[in-house]
């Protein structure tokens, strides 16, 4: 039998629920159309959050600035086994409610309708930053901005110029955030790499660009600078297994999108290689885009607004971009949609 000090117990009987603890200064961040408001009882969960989220353009979209509020609570004690990375999250949805559950002390529940989430973590939790940051806390932000402002959700990335932008869609592993980072590196605006958020009404993206995700083998053709500054990142381990650098786009070069923009097309990435530069981009027929679309993005397809952005995809028309000889090629293909 475990025994229990009288300080917990008075606790228990008088806060069980842990309403009454101490909170650090919050962290207020306008991001994805929205302001958040971060609070929390531990200064290590807080410098995630600004890990997250400091120094990134303030996207804002056309109306009035949504709040949203993260409460963010740490957990004494183990609920982890010494593994190399923590279990799945189980997703979970009711009562109004979305939740992401990794066991009974590491969790995430999200109110959209209320614009509120709590995010609740155990200690050794910590020892996984990035699993924590990237499926806990940034779960929620995301979740709150597009289910709270009606934006649909692409897996995908976005370059583009002059507040012009395209889509960069495909498979996990057809190479968007390759051809993202070649973009960055000559001179297009970065959106984001691998989560895009759109109006359905007005087609702006916004995203997220804090961080770059690339694997060891597709540095070949990166210039030295751009290189050493990838290599000298640290290196996460995606739950597949494959292991990549993590860059922060905020301390490396190229400029990043500072505000949301106007999408002007989509291509879908393919791995075949083009017989000739000019061959590159290659009009997907009007009548397969909206099938292609749907398979391609299988989550947002389910989304409220989903058709009407679909409709508007078709009006603009999509494209399939296969490979270039070098990346300067397919950086050059799509600066032909954002002329």
């Amino acid at each position: 039998m475990s025994v229990v000090s009288g300080r917990a117990v008075r606790d228990l009987h008088t806060d069980p629920f842990g309403e009454r603890r101490s909170v650090h200064a919050p962290l207020s961040k306008q991001l994805l159309g929205g302001r958040f408001h971060f609070q929390s009882d531990s200064a290590a969960l807080l410098a995630l959050v600004e890990a997250a989220y400091g120094g990134l353009p303030p996207h804002r979209l056309p109306g009035q600035i949504p709040e949203f509020e993260i409460e963010l609570k740490l957990l004494p004690g183990r609920s982890l086994r010494p593994v190399h990375e923590p279990p799945p999250v189980r997703m979970q949805a009711g009562a109004g409610m979305l939740c992401g559950v990794i066991n009974a002390m590491n969790y995430v529940a999200i109110s959209p309708a209320q614009r509120q989430a709590l995010v609740v973590v155990s200690q050794d939790m910590l020892r996984f930053p990035y699993h924590l940051r990237y499926e806990l806390i940034e779960f929620a932000v995301f979740i709150l901005a597009a289910r709270s402002q009606g934006l649909i959700p692409l897996h995908g990335a976005c370059v583009g110029r002059q507040g012009r932008g395209v889509l960069l869609l495909g498979h996990s592993g057809a190479g968007k955030s390759t051809l993202a980072l070649h973009s960055l590196l000559q001179g297009l605006d970065f959106l984001s790499e691998d989560a895009v958020l759109v109006q359905p009404e007005n087609l702006l993206a916004t995203g997220v660009a804090n961080y770059l995700h690339m694997k060891d083998d597709a540095l070949g053709l990166v210039d030295e600078d751009a290189c050493r500054w990838i290599r000298y990142a640290p290196v996460i381990r995606r739950r597949s297994g494959v292991e990549k650098f993590e860059a922060d786009l905020r301390n490396g070069p190229g400029r990043l999108a500072a505000a949301p923009l106007k999408l002007v097309g989509a291509v879908l990435l393919s791995s075949q290689l083009a017989d000739h530069p000019a061959q590159l981009l290659r009009a997907v027929p009007a009548d397969q885009i909206a099938a292609r679309l749907s398979a391609d993005q299988p989550y947002a397809a389910g989304q409220p607004g989903w058709l009407h952005f679909k409709q508007k995809l078709v009006d603009l028309g999509v494209h399939e971009l296969r490979r270039g000889a070098c990346p300067q090629d397919s950086v050059d293909a799509l600066r032909q949609l954002l002329a």
